[in-house]
């Protein structure tokens, strides 16, 4: 009889042959690593991360089961949660200011993945008004999407996300809504922190004062990542040439369904996940002094 906290493997043969390939993942080594960064955890009195099998093992395949880049990453992911309360404290689901969030659809995880097992993530960048909305409840509103998104889908555990961002009607006051320091956690966030792996960044529908902000991300890129950067002037990259068209949505060139759809389909998971969220919020790192 397994414990809850344990994986079960339900990867099909041709997912287990790529984790063995592009992650160093087997059956055998797998609960050795597991129980080895577990032991870890408990061991570091200042981290409260989660010590379930699949949680550890999200990390250890976005690090391709290196255990000190896991154990770096996941200490990054809690520090940067304690040192963000803004973005990451008090994520009620039911808060008016991050309902106006999930309303106007700023993060949509596809519902289906693509030919090759990646999740696809739009994220609509301009779509909100800085004069009337915060940066920090549109990221916080964001990231908790991403979450669930994350948490819920194992093959992206394996094959990783291709992440949209439309930046059609951005303006300087959105712009200006994205200082240096906010930036700087942001990428961070990407390939610091999160567990999980970006194959492509595509900016589309940009206008050509927006490269001075791309310039600023690209700063603080690794160079694999920025290698994975791409720019799109507005209707140059028409996503359903390079995507399914039935897991977009329709203003995206496809046939799934709208973005109004999909923006209630994860407003209803955020809501579903109340508790899960409250409960998340007391893994942190505590900072010495």
């Amino acid at each position: 009889m397994s414990t809850p906290s344990e994986y079960i493997c339900q990867l099909s043969a041709e997912e287990k042959a790529y984790a063995a390939a592009n992650l160093n993942e087997t059956d055998e080594i797998r609960p050795i690593r597991i129980a080895e960064i577990r032991q870890w955890i408990m061991e570091n009195e200042d981290l409260h991360a989660p010590t379930d099998d699949f949680f550890i093992l999200r990390f250890l395949r976005a690090c391709k089961f290196n255990t000190e880049k896991t154990k770096s990453k996941l200490r990054n992911y809690h520090k940067q949660r304690t040192n963000l309360p803004e973005w990451y404290s008090e994520r009620d689901p039911f808060l008016p200011e991050l309902e106006e969030f999930f309303d106007l659809g700023v993060l949509l995880p596809l519902r289906k993945l693509d030919n090759e097992g990646r999740m696809v993530v739009i994220i609509r960048a301009a779509v909100h008004s800085p004069s009337r909305h915060k940066m920090s409840d549109m990221l916080k509103a964001s990231l908790m999407i991403l979450d669930l998104a994350l948490r819920d889908h194992e093959p992206v555990t394996i094959h990783g996300i291709t992440a949209i961002l439309d930046i059609g009607g951005i303006t300087y006051e959105h712009v200006l809504q994205l200082p240096p320091n906010v930036i700087k956690n942001l990428v961070h966030a990407w390939q610091g922190c999160y567990p999980v792996r970006i194959y492509s960044l595509d900016f589309i529908n940009a206008h050509r004062f927006v490269n001075a902000v791309l310039n600023i991300f690209r700063s603080f890129m690794n160079n694999k990542l920025k290698q994975r950067v791409h720019t799109h002037a507005r209707g140059k990259l028409k996503l359903y040439e390079s995507l399914p068209i039935n897991i977009l949505p329709e203003e995206y060139g496809g046939s799934n369904g709208t973005v109004k759809e999909l923006s209630e389909y994860w407003k209803r998971a955020a809501r579903e996940n109340r508790e899960w969220f409250a409960e998340e919020e007391k893994y942190k790192l505590t900072l010495i002094k």
